[in-house]
């Protein structure tokens, strides 16, 4: 019996990447631009008002949809984009187990 995730149209709040609703572990992977990387962030110079409101804002519902999503019992994992490559997999993997592991 193995563990089932169900992929993104599922009704969790926040619309994570992938759901294991038998253990209630919502993974969202989190673009590194449009999340905010500490890494690889970028900020343009273009319409930097703009861009600097806009990623904030991203921030600032990641974090709500974590505690919301918390508070109703769920343990959340975020994973950043660069954390998928092939690289980092043993890294990622682990990362993964622990989170379902509880």
């Amino acid at each position: 019996q193995g563990i089932t995730a169900w992929r993104r149209h599922q009704p969790v709040f926040g619309k994570p990447d992938f759901v294991f609703p038998k253990l209630k572990v919502a993974v969202f992977v989190d673009g590194c631009f449009w999340h905010g990387c500490p890494l690889h962030a970028t900020k343009p110079r273009n319409h930097a008002a703009f861009w600097r409101r806009k990623l904030a804002a991203n921030k600032a519902r990641d974090r709500q949809v974590s505690r919301v999503l918390r508070k109703s019992g769920w343990r959340v994992l975020r994973v950043w984009e660069h954390e998928l490559a092939r690289k980092r997999a043993a890294r990622l993997a682990a990362k993964l187990r622990a989170a379902l592991e509880g």
